[in-house]
């Protein structure tokens, strides 16, 4: 398979069937589609009145910060690296 070849993959989330195509492996894509899964349900708990638009939109603002710290905790690790070497 080369490398951009497109990758169709099955998953559900949230109780909705979706084919996500990508380069990625399946594996991965399935990884990411449960860890989303995870996290609708684990907001739906703690607010069981939300509507999946809500719900879905909490989410995606939850994984973008989540992602947000992550990036900005690897540039700090970068620039002490790069502070370790001089």
């Amino acid at each position: 398979m080369s490398e951009n070849e497109k990758i169709r993959t099955p998953v559900t989330i949230y109780g909705q069937h979706y084919i996500i195509t990508g380069t990625e492996t399946s594996a991965h894509v399935k990884k990411v589609a449960k860890m989303v899964d995870e996290k609708m349900h684990e907001i739906r708990s703690g607010n069981p009145n939300l509507d999946t638009s809500k719900l879905a939109v909490l989410t995606a603002v939850n994984a973008v910060h989540d992602y947000i710290k992550l990036h900005e905790r690897f540039e700090h690790l970068e620039k002490e690296l790069e502070r370790l070497k001089e």
